[in-house]
């Protein structure tokens, strides 16, 4: 709703394994994903997006983001990450960083 406010076309899926069915290489400039979701975490879905497109950014938003940086939770696949609550400038911060026009 934030992003379609500024123009973007933003596509939106109810759980991981829905996105995964739904991405595309080269369709989307970026992936936000939180981290908690039904059927696949974040993690696995930004793993299986990086496995069919390697160069793909993702951006993991979070309210827990002390849990997914400890040892015992590898992210690999999560190019950064958005604490919730956030501003939308956060989201148009990270969209200027991976995705610019």
């Amino acid at each position: 709703m934030l992003l379609n406010g500024d123009g973007y076309v933003v596509d939106e899926a109810e759980s991981g394994t829905e996105a995964l069915a739904v991405f595309e290489p080269g369709k989307f400039d970026l992936i936000f994903t939180d981290y908690f979701m039904p059927a696949m975490k974040g993690d696995e879905l930004a793993a299986a997006i990086k496995k069919r497109s390697p160069s793909q950014p993702v951006v993991m938003l979070t309210a827990y983001p002390e849990k997914l940086q400890s040892s015992d939770c590898p992210l690999g696949g999560i190019d950064s990450f958005i604490c919730k609550p956030f501003e939308l400038e956060t989201l148009r911060a990270a969209i200027t960083r991976y995705a610019p026009v």
